[in-house]
Parts: structure tokens; sequence; C-alpha cells
């Protein structure tokens, strides 16, 4: 099986993160649920939020409100609106202004995992991201003094290098031969993922990951670490913003 299929669908965005209109069949249709043989909308995980967008059909507009993932990917249709009948061919289209937030956010925040490991050790214990805003949390018993303007400059100084932002899939024994290729307290790959989808910010920071990215850290604009939050002894909980 491949590893871009998610049960009966083809996950485009996973091949292709600039991808933002596709065609497809309907696969089953209710309306709470839509399943595509193909899809470019990315179903959420990782922290990163499931895309929005619409489907267009027969002179129809459905919009998707979200992705539901089980043995297939379902497409949450807006309430009230109609659905597709199976073996309708639909175009899709991903709203791409929430996409290309995502995929700048969730690239900064893997920006800011590098150079906090990279400078200070720390793990990563949980993360959450929306539009250009985010949270990540780390095992950092001490604050050193000047920490926040700290990360944020060297933040910016990678993002201003322009540091190139590979992905690729690897073999799970491959894939953990890399060192830190973990940068979790845990390890949140399942045990029956045989390939391991890996972000590689080229010279900082190497990880597992199923999300969208941008192509180079120069896209990303400008991280604003805003707060600094104590989450309980020995862990730190980083508030950034992303800007242009």
């Amino acid at each position: 099986m491949t590893h871009d299929l998610h049960g009966r669908t083809e996950r485009l965005e996973l091949s292709d993160q600039e991808l933002r209109d596709f065609e497809a069949v309907v696969l089953d249709s209710t309306p709470d649920g839509i399943v595509l043989s193909k899809s470019a909308f990315y179903p959420g995980g990782g922290g990163q939020p499931a895309d929005h967008g619409v489907l267009l059909w027969q002179g129809v507009e459905t919009r998707i409100v979200g992705v539901r993932k089980s043995d297939d990917l379902h497409l949450i249709p807006a309430e009230g609106d109609p659905v597709p009948p199976v073996g309708t061919v639909v175009q899709g289209a991903v709203a791409d202004a929430r996409r290309s937030a995502l995929m700048r956010t969730h690239s900064g925040l893997h920006v800011l995992c590098g150079v906090v490991f990279r400078d200070y050790g720390s793990l990563v214990t949980g993360g959450n991201m929306d539009e250009l805003s985010a949270r990540m949390d780390f095992n950092l018993p001490e604050l050193p003094p000047g920490f926040k303007e700290a990360v944020e400059d060297a933040c910016n100084a990678e993002i201003v290098a322009d540091r190139r932002i590979d992905v690729r899939v690897l073999p799970r024994k491959e894939a953990f031969d890399i060192p830190d290729i973990i940068r979790t307290a845990t390890n949140l790959v399942p045990a029956d993922v045989a390939d391991v989808r890996i972000v590689d910010i080229v010279g900082l920071d190497t990880q597992a990951d199923g999300g969208t990215h941008v192509a180079s850290t120069k896209q990303i604009g400008r991280i604003k670490v805003a707060k600094i939050e104590s989450k309980g002894r020995g862990f730190r909980r980083l508030r950034i913003a992303i800007s242009d």
C-alpha cells in the first residue's frame, strides 16, 4: 500500500504541498462526510488543523469545514449544504489563504523546535497551531536570562538564512537511525507505521512529521515569541506569532 493512501483516498497533499485544486470521484456520501478517490485536503494531525475549502459539482458548491479520519477520510460538509451523490466527478479547491498560513506556521514551529533543541537541549512536550499563531511546550527546567529574546533572534536568523525544507519518506528503521529524529519527549509515531515521513530543515532540524510545510525558511516570514508561560515544574510554553 502506498504511504499516500488513507483508506480509499489518495492523499495528494503529501507529495505536492502547493496543490490546491484537484478532480476526484465521490466514493461515499452522507451529510456527515464525503469520501473521495483523491483529496488535497490535509486531514489534520500533529497539531496542524484540517484544511477548509469547497467541492464543485454540476453547478453546485459544497463547503468543506473539516476532515474526519477513520478507515477512510471523510470530508465534512458545512451544515445544510447539498452533498454530491456517489459516482459524481467533483472539483476540489482547498482554501489557499488558510493552508498557506498553516504551512508557514508549522514550518515556524519546526524552526523554533530546532533552535531550542540545538541551543538548550530541550524536547517538545506538546504543541498546537492556528493560522499564524501557535504554541509549543518544552521540557525546560531552567529559564536562562534573556531566553525569550535569544530564541526569537536565533529563529529569525534561521529564517533569513533561507534554509531549504525537504520532505522525504524512509523505511521505519532507516528513519529511526537518524540521530534525534524524534524531538518530542514521547515517540508519537505509531508502532505499525512502516514508512516514516521526514521533514528536514536542512542544517537545523530533522523530524518525523506528517504535516504540510513551505519550501524554505524564508517563506515563513518573521517569528515573534509573544509570551512564555510556566506549565508546571520544568515545563515552559512558548507562544509565537508569524508575520510577513
